[in-house]
């Protein structure tokens, strides 16, 4: 029956947000444990990215389910194709948000050698980009997939500017080296974690048009 897929349909969409919520929170509590050097809740974002990893797998078996229950239309088997790409690139964002936090551990011990202000804006902005492009998804939004892709210029904008602060900084003083490698890996995920962004946005496109659009990466 066509009603009972669009009911499983909806699951779906209300699914995604929920996987698009948790990782939005493995972002922000990635940030919130580095910049306050709290060891605790990077503990508590490490363990969190088994949550991820079981959301992933159920909304993967609705996917499944989905495309047993009929034979989808092309739109639906293009939305459903999508939504297992997606979710694929957010499972992969909550492992850098867990990555992030096992370098706050790491750097727990140590004064911090550099403010947070770029990073932070590299946080909100890739929050902002998981979140506009699952509203995307959900609300069938072209334009909406598509403003994410210059939030993408400004992330990578910043990671440029944080990478050569931090290899200034190890010009200056030898000894800041560890900490800054450290540090421009973590703005390394916050980058990847952006580019997983984008290719949420892509896949919207692609359920929504039926084939990928052409933009600007770096």
């Amino acid at each position: 029956m066509r009603n009972s897929f669009d009911m499983q349909l909806r699951k779906l969409n209300n699914e995604l947000i929920e996987m698009g919520s948790l990782i939005e929170t493995a972002i922000a509590r990635a940030y919130k444990g580095l910049i306050n050097q709290n060891i605790e809740i990077a503990k508590e974002n490490v363990e969190f990215d088994r949550e991820i990893d079981q959301k992933e797998k159920e909304v993967e078996n609705i996917c499944l389910k989905l495309l047993l229950q009929q034979q989808p239309v092309a739109s639906d088997l293009r939305l459903i194709s999508s939504a297992i790409k997606m979710i694929t690139d957010m499972e992969r964002i909550g492992d850098q948000a867990a990555d992030i936090s096992e370098l706050t551990i790491l750097m727990s011990k140590t004064q911090y050698i550099k403010r947070f202000d770029h990073i932070e804006q590299m946080a909100k902005a890739t929050i902002e980009m998981v979140t506009t492009s699952v509203d995307a998804f959900v609300k069938r939004d072209l334009e909406l997939a598509r403003s994410v892709f210059a939030r993408d210029d400004i992330v990578d904008n910043l990671f440029v500017t944080i990478k050569n602060d931090l290899i200034e900084l190890i010009r200056e003083d030898v000894n800041n080296g560890e900490q800054a490698i450290d540090l421009i890996m973590v703005a390394k995920y916050f980058e990847r974690i952006g580019d997983h962004a984008v290719n949420l946005a892509d896949w919207v496109i692609f359920s929504i048009v039926g084939h990928h659009e052409e933009h600007d990466s770096n």
